[in-house]
């Protein structure tokens, strides 16, 4: 009984750093956030981060994942009437974290760790592109590059400030071609 008292207390505490990560990063930024201040905001040792994580590249990727993993489970939820709301929605849920987007993109040329778990994200993305365009009955020569439109263009959505109408015709148009029924 103990020893399931313990794990359960680890990921407890686990748990409660990923979440003082989380809010620091989003609200005060990556770089903004020290080790000090983490424990702080979690209740803790700053020594006792290092029993759960390597660093703090190693803490970021923790909330990452966790991220990733609720937007995933919430897409998977939603319905979408067509692929200009889909791809909307995305859009939308990826600005909700874009500080963390903005830090990935800086920390992957530096750190090893960080640009591995954007190819991983990249590729993730990438295959669930894949589908929903192969399904929406998008030439097979043409879905490489359509898929890679997209992802600069959802990029360049998350890094420019836009009006609501400015990134709903975008998406519009980012949709044209693909069969609206397909993607609901």
């Amino acid at each position: 009984m103990p020893r399931n008292h313990r794990t359960q207390d680890r990921e407890e505490k686990r748990n409660l750093i990923i979440d003082a990560a989380q809010h620091l990063f989003l609200r005060a930024g990556y770089e903004a956030t020290a080790m000090t201040r983490l424990a702080s905001a979690a209740g803790i040792a700053p020594n006792t981060i290092y029993w759960y994580f390597k660093d703090k590249d190693d803490v970021l990727i923790a909330v990452l994942d966790r991220e990733l993993s609720a937007r995933m489970a919430d897409y998977l939820k939603q319905s979408f009437d067509n692929m200009t709301a889909r791809l909307l929605w995305v859009v939308n849920q990826l600005e909700l974290v874009s500080p963390l987007v903005s830090t990935v993109h800086a920390r992957a040329q530096l750190a090893p760790a960080i640009h591995g778990w954007h190819e991983q994200f990249h590729r993730l993305i990438e295959a669930l592109l894949r589908v929903e365009l192969e399904a929406a009955g998008i030439p097979a020569e043409h879905i490489e590059a359509v898929m890679n439109i997209w992802v600069f263009t959802i990029e360049g959505l998350l890094t420019h400030t836009m009006t609501a109408s400015q990134k709903q015709q975008i998406c519009q148009t980012l949709s044209l071609g693909i069969p609206q029924q397909a993607s609901a």
